[in-house]
C-alpha cells in the first residue's frame, strides 16, 4: 500500500499544481486564458485519452514495464518543456508526452488495488488515492517557491526528475493473478485448443496468424464484454459530464483568487488545503462505505459527493476573499476526494473485478475529451465576459447533472423490477420468489408439479361404481 501510496503523489502534477503555472505561461507567452488553457487540456486529454492502452499494455505484458515507461515519458515531457520558445511547444511536451506517460502509469496502478483488496476495497482505494492530495499539499507552495527561485523553466527540470522517480515505483510493483478471474469456458477452451495446433504445426504462417487473430478476438471480447452492459452505459455518460465539471477548478482557482486580490503565497496556499482535505476524503469516505450501514450505498454515496461538488461551484462566484475561498476549498477539496475514490468501488461494482482494469480505462478515456474543452471554454466565457461566474456554473450545473442522471437511472431501473415482480405475482398467484441476495428463485413449477401428481391420484383412484 505504501509503494501506490508513493506513487500517487506524482500524479497531482498533471492536473492540480499547473494551475501555478497558469500565470507564469500567460504572462511569459503573453497569451489569453483560452490559449494558455489549452497546456493543461491536452495533458489531461492525452491522460484519459490513452487509459486504454495502459490497461492493454498492463493486462498483456506487466504493469512494471507500463509504469517504468510512463514514468520515462512523463519526465521527458516535463524536460523538454523547460526548453520550450512557445505554446505550441508546451502543447507537444508537457501536454502530449507528460499526458502519455501519466496515461500509461494510472489505470494499472489503480486497478492493481482493486485486486490486492476485496474485504475493504473503498479504504484501500482511499489510502491510494490519497497520495494525490498529499501531492497536491506539497507541491503547491514548493512550485511556487521553484518558480520564485529558478522560473518557471527550472522548475519544470527539476520536477522532470523528480517524476522520474515513477520508473522507480515501477519497478517495484508486484503483479498478482487472481484465482476467481471469471472467464468463459467457450473461450478458454477454443484459445486452448488453437495454442497447441498452433505448437504441433508452427512452421505454418497461415495458421499462426490465424490462430494469434483468433485469440486476440476472444481476448478483447472477454475484456470489454462490459460495454454492451446497460449500467455501464449509464455511468459513461454521466462520467462525460461529471469531467467537464471537475477539470476548470483546478486551472482557475489560483488565477480566480489572484483576481480578487488574494496574494501569489494565499493563493498556492487554497491549493495546498484543497490537497489536504482531498487525502481527508480519500481515506474517511473510503472506510465510511466500507461500513455495514453504508456498504450497499456506495451507488448513493458517490452521487451526493459529485452533487455537492456541483454546489460548491455555484456558491464560488460570491466568495472572493480568503476567509471566504477557505472553507470552500476545504468542502470542495472533501468531496473531490470523497468521488475519486468511489469511481473505481463504483466501477467494479457493476462490471466486476476482473474486467475493472479495462473498465477503468475506458471511464478514464471518457474524460479526454471533457478534460479537453472545458478548460478552454472557461477561459473563453472568463475572456468574453469578463468574470469567472459563467464558466464556474456552467462546471457546476454539469456536475449537478452527472448526478442526477446516475439517481434517475438507478430510480428507474428499481421502479422496473418493483413492477415486472408485481406482473409476475399477479400474472400467476402460484409464483412466489424467495430471493437470496441479488439471486431470486422461483417455486411455480414445483407447486405445479404437485398439482398435477395430486390430478393422477385422483384420476387413478376414481371408481365410477
Amino acid at each position: 500500500m505504501e509503494l501506490y501510496h508513493l506513487k500517487s503523489t506524482f500524479f497531482p502534477f498533471e492536473n492540480k499544481c499547473i494551475s501555478i503555472f497558469f500565470v507564469e505561461f500567460q504572462t511569459y507567452f503573453t497569451q489569453d486564458y483560452a490559449q494558455t488553457a489549452w497546456i493543461h487540456s491536452i495533458v489531461d486529454c492525452v491522460t484519459m485519452l490513452c487509459a486504454p492502452l495502459g490497461s492493454v499494455v498492463s493486462n498483456h505484458l506487466s504493469c512494471q514495464v507500463g509504469i517504468m515507461l510512463g514514468g520515462l515519458l512523463a519526465s521527458t515531457g516535463l524536460i523538454l518543456g523547460s526548453f520550450a520558445t512557445s505554446l505550441k511547444h508546451l502543447y507537444l511536451t508537457l501536454g502530449v508526452l507528460t499526458g502519455l506517460g501519466f496515461a500509461l502509469c494510472y489505470s494499472p496502478a489503480i486497478a492493481m488495488v482493486g485486486k490486492y483488496f476485496s474485504r475493504r476495497k473503498a479504504l484501500a482505494y482511499g489510502i491510494a488515492m490519497s497520495g494525490s492530495g498529499i501531492g497536491t499539499f506539497i507541491l503547491a507552495p514548493v512550485v511556487q517557491l521553484l518558480i520564485e527561485q529558478f522560473s518557471w523553466r527550472g522548475a519544470l527540470l527539476i520536477l522532470g526528475g523528480f517524476v522520474l522517480n515513477l520508473c522507480v515505483c515501477g519497478a517495484l510493483m508486484r503483479p498478482i493473478t487472481l484465482k476467481e478471474d471469471p472467464t468463459t469456458p467457450e473461450q478458454d477452451h477454443i484459445c486452448r485448443t488453437q495454442k497447441q495446433d498452433f505448437k504441433r504445426v508452427s512452421p505454418c504462417a497461415t495458421l499462426t496468424k490465424k490462430w494469434v487473430q483468433t485469440c486476440l478476438c476472444c481476448s478483447l471480447q472477454q475484456e470489454y464484454s462490459f460495454l454492451l452492459m446497460s449500467d455501464f452505459v449509464v455511468l459513461a455518460i454521466s462520467v462525460l459530464f461529471m469531467a467537464y465539471g471537475c477539470s476548470p477548478l483546478f486551472v482557475y482557482l489560483v488565477p480566480y483568487a489572484l483576481s480578487v486580490g488574494v496574494s501569489h503565497q494565499q493563493a498556492a496556499f487554497l491549493m495546498s488545503i484543497l490537497g489536504v482535505i482531498d487525502i481527508i476524503g480519500n481515506i474517511t469516505f473510503g472506510w465510511l462505505t466500507d461500513r455495514r450501514c453504508l456498504k450497499n450505498y456506495r451507488y448513493v454515496c458517490y452521487l451526493f459527493a459529485v452533487g455537492l461538488d456541483g454546489l460548491c461551484y455555484l456558491c464560488l462566484p460570491m466568495l472572493q476573499s480568503l476567509p471566504l475561498l477557505v472553507p470552500f476549498s476545504c468542502t470542495f477539496g472533501y468531496f473531490d476526494g470523497a468521488y475519486v475514490t468511489l469511481i473505481p468501488v463504483v466501477t467494479a461494482e457493476i462490471v466486476g473485478t476482473s474486467s475493472l482494469s479495462s473498465a477503468l480505462g475506458v471511464v478514464y478515456f471518457l474524460h479526454a475529451v471533457p478534460y479537453l474543452v472545458s478548460p478552454p471554454i472557461a477561459g473563453w466565457l472568463v475572456d468574453t465576459t469578463g468574470s469567472y461566474t459563467a464558466a464556474f456554473l456552467l462546471c457546476g450545473f454539469s456536475m449537478i447533472f452527472s448526478s442526477v442522471l446516475l439517481g434517475f437511472a438507478r430510480l428507474v431501473k428499481k421502479m422496473k423490477k418493483t413492477q415486472l415482480q408485481f406482473l409476475a405475482k399477479e400474472s400467476d398467484p402460484k409464483l412466489q420468489l424467495w430471493t437470496n441476495g441479488s439471486v431470486a428463485y422461483s417455486v411455480a413449477k414445483e407447486l405445479d408439479h404437485k398439482d398435477e401428481a395430486s390430478v393422477a391420484v385422483a384420476v387413478s383412484g376414481y371408481n365410477p361404481t
